[in-house]
């Protein structure tokens, strides 16, 4: 149930007392690739609100910290610890469910007091991101705007100097968290793919590579733009399990002649 007054006029719009919510794209991680746009509704926004893990800072606001006001109220949104669950079980479906439910009632109290709020998204809002969940919950009562962001596989082929895809190329995009049999089904039916959500995914997702005969082309990427970044063949990377901020690509274009090299690009 809504515990927030709505803000639609008779005609039914949206009553210009009420602030404006925004969801921003803080980029793949490097300060210096936030927008122009984003910089200016952060630095303009009554409210910033963020998402981390409980007890763990906010990445997206490390990005952007630069760019707050002194004094600038914040709004933390500290998931649920659901490390016990299974993400399909019921348990953690209604935990996160609840979760968002209730971080959008709270922004929806300071949007209909008139105040706008800036929500940061790692990469771009509406890509794998949690801002999605507020989005849908929110856009029909509020004025919303989303500032597009780089995405983290931009700045992972960028930093790596791997051309992906060209021409009649297709590009799938692809969790990790898929089993290895639906991996490789999907890695048959394209030319270029970049492999999300690696973490404790990663023997199965080689596996799958190397099955589809994929895995020589692949390249290791982790915290792409950031400090730390660090870039290598597959091939070579072990089985550990991968940090939050790692991908896999393997670059499509078969005209280009493109043996992976990246001899002068491995960073650490």
């Amino acid at each position: 149930m809504r515990s927030t007054p709505e803000c639609s006029t008779a005609s039914g719009g949206v009553s210009p007392a009420c602030g404006r919510l925004y969801g921003v794209g803080t980029g793949p991680g490097d300060p210096e690739l936030l927008t122009l746009k984003a910089a200016r509704v952060l630095a303009e926004a009554d409210v910033v609100a963020w998402f981390a893990k409980a007890g763990n800072q906010s990445n997206a606001r490390r990005v952007i910290s630069a760019h707050l006001r002194e004094g600038q109220p914040e709004l933390a949104l500290y998931y649920p610890v659901t490390t016990e669950l299974h993400r399909h079980s019921e348990g953690y479906r209604s935990a996160i469910a609840e979760f968002y439910a209730d971080s959008a009632e709270r922004l929806a109290v300071e949007l209909a007091a008139g105040r706008s709020v800036a929500v940061l998204s790692e990469g771009d809002p509406l890509f794998f991101g949690s801002w999605m969940h507020l989005h849908v919950r929110l856009k029909d009562r509020f004025q919303v705007e989303v500032i597009p962001g780089v995405t983290g596989m931009a700045g992972g082929w960028s930093s790596a100097g791997v051309p992906i895809c060209q021409g009649d190329d297709v590009l799938t995009i692809l969790p990790g968290t898929l089993d290895e049999n639906a991996l490789v089904d999907r890695l048959t039916r394209c030319e270029a793919a970049v492999i999300m959500k690696v973490g404790r995914n990663l023997p199965h997702i080689r596996t799958a590579l190397e099955r589809v005969g994929l895995l020589e082309r692949a390249v290791y990427v982790e915290r792409a733009t950031m400090a730390g970044e660090h870039i290598m063949k597959l091939i070579d990377r072990d089985d550990r399990p991968a940090p939050y901020f790692s991908i896999v690509l393997v670059p499509g274009w078969a005209e280009c002649a493109h043996p992976v090299t990246l001899d002068a690009q491995v960073t650490s």
